[in-house]
This record gives structure tokens, sequence and C-alpha cells, in this order.
């Protein structure tokens, strides 16, 4: 579970009509629960504002948690057809919404024109997000491990060709740092309406995840890829690119954030991985998401460059055991 964040105050008055709340000079996840509660008591009250201007004129620092309060506070207003507007935003807080495309969904209003931020104003939301070193090492992975697939990739892809119609890849949206979407890819393994018959398969698993052991989407070589992994090869494509890193918390789906509770979002404070305590944890048998929270918490905390390379040699060492992938 998520440990409750203290209680934070948010400042609200009203003016004609209009709720205004101070938001303070950080909103992370010490701050995101309040400001969810704060925004929904406003839009669910007797006397619903017409509008609610956040005033971030003190913000200077934002990570995943607060845009997932943001993005709940912005559902909550349009459903009772209340205008969210957010004024005096900084270049730093700015740069997130940027990142994160919801500088194209929000309602922004500035007293002085604000200079445009980039990605060197983004925030720290953990160190590993800014190290160079465990950067530098996911470059050199990522190209041996490119290597290692395109050698791999000869008998994959007649396996797959073989075994079923439809493309070799198979590319799927996800979420990384800070809820930014990315195109995740790995060797296809299941058939190619897999998507649309999602909703006829029953989940075995609790929360914000799906899983079946016995998926009937999933093709024969797709079962063997599954459970040796190397229907994860190409993911070495999106670590080159920045987009994930060889070690970090699992890349969730969008329609799973779409789910989370605020804070839930943290796990998003570092970059999606390859492989991390939910792969060495026995991925196939984790079954409920607050046990994926947990351990992508526990990534967090006790994450070291040291940590990533033992990390890295538990997944070499786990892929040769019997029935250690994902189903």
């Amino acid at each position: 579970m998520v440990s409750p964040s203290p209680e934070v105050n948010f400042p609200v008055h009203f003016q004609n009509h209009i709720a205004w709340v101070k938001i303070p000079d950080r909103l992370s996840v010490l701050e995101a629960v309040d400001f969810k509660s704060t925004c929904h008591n406003l839009v669910l009250g007797d006397q619903v504002p017409q509008a609610i201007i956040l005033d971030f004129s003190e913000t200077t620092f934002i990570d995943s948690s607060g845009v997932g309060a943001l993005v709940s506070n912005l559902k909550a207003a349009k459903n009772k057809n209340v205008e969210l507007l957010l004024k005096n935003v900084s270049p730093q807080v700015m740069a997130v919404f940027s990142l994160t495309s919801l500088d194209q969904v929000l309602t922004f209003q500035q007293d002085e024109p604000a200079p445009h931020g980039d990605n060197s104003q983004l925030p720290v939301t953990h160190p590993s997000v800014r190290s160079v070193v465990k950067r530098s090492i996911d470059i050199v992975g990522a190209l041996v491990g490119l290597v290692i697939t395109a050698v791999l990739s000869i008998p994959i892809v007649i396996a797959i060709r073989f075994d079923s119609p439809g493309p070799i890849l198979f590319g799927q949206i996800r979420c990384g740092w800070m809820g930014k979407r990315f195109r995740m890819w790995k060797f296809r393994s299941m058939v190619i309406n897999a998507e649309e018959l999602k909703n006829t398969i029953p989940n075995q698993a609790k929360g914000q995840i799906f899983k079946n052991d016995q998926d009937p989407r999933i093709t024969k070589v797709g079962r063997f890829l599954r459970r040796t992994s190397l229907d994860e090869l190409p993911q070495f494509w999106n670590v080159l690119m920045g987009e994930m890193s060889l070690v970090g918390t699992r890349p969730p789906t969008p329609d799973e954030v779409e789910r989370y509770e605020v804070p839930q979002w943290q796990r998003l404070d570092v970059k999606p991985g390859m492989t991390g305590e939910w792969q060495v944890g026995g991925r196939s048998q984790i079954k409920d998401f607050e046990d994926i929270i947990r351990l992508d918490l526990k990534y967090q905390e006790n994450w070291s460059l040291m940590y990533d390379l033992k990390m890295i040699v538990r997944t070499i060492a786990i892929l040769f055991k019997k029935n250690s992938g994902a189903m």
C-alpha cells in the first residue's frame, strides 16, 4: 500500500462565483492528495463555482503525483461543467505540462508572458532521472542488446511467420517518466486482434492490471517467447531512445494510469525499465496491483548504480530458470 501523505493546506477564496486556489511552491506526493481533495470538494459541494482558478505563481516543482492530481481535478471539473484555469505557471512547471502534453488540454492565463520551458528545466523527481552514469550504462547495454536482437531475430521472425498471420513486431502505447506516453516494442506474441478480444478474457489479477495464466490470445510461439522473455528484446530500442531504462519500474498502459489514485502516480517518478523488482520478484505470479506498487516504490527507495547492476545480474540469472517469464 502507498502510505498516506500528511495534510497540506490549500487556501481557497471566492470572488464572483469563482474559486481561487493557491498552489504551494511544490506540488508533489506530499501535497497532491490534499490538492485533489480541495478541488473535488469544490465541484461536489452545495455551491459549485463557475470556474476554479489555480494560482501557480509560486510553484516551481511538480512531480508525477502532482500531475496525477491535476488530471483528476480536470476530469472532475469537466464533469460538472466547471472551467479550470491555471494562472501564472512557471517555466519549470510548464516544461512538465509540455512533456506530458497537458499543455494541449489545460487552459492558462499569464499576467506577464512567461518563457517556454525546455528539457533543462524539467524537475529531478528521483536521483536516477539525471544520472549520467545510469544513462551511459543504458546506452551501452542497449547497443549490445540490439546486436543480440539482430542475431536472434532471424529464427524468431521465421517462427512468428509460420505460427500465425500478422506483423512481426507489436507496438503498444505505455506511460513513461511523469506519464509521458511512448510506443513500447515487442515481438508479437498474440493473435493480431488481441486488443479487441481483451474484454472477453477473465482477469485473474486484482487492481489496475490484467493477467490470465491461460490467455487464449497468446500463440504457441508467443508462449515460448514470453516464457523466455525473448519477446521483449525490441525494447532495447526504447532504452536507446531514452524512453525506458535497462532497470526501472514496470511501464503501465494509459488505461491503467487512468484508474490510479493520486499516490500511485509515484511509480512514474522514475523511467520504466526492461527489468526491475517486479521482474526478478516473479512477475508471472504477481496478480495484485498493490504488490507491483510496493515493488516499484522499493526500487525507488533502494536505487543506486550498484543496485541497478545487481538487478541486471539477477535478471540474467532468472531468465535461465523454468517458467520465469511472463504468461
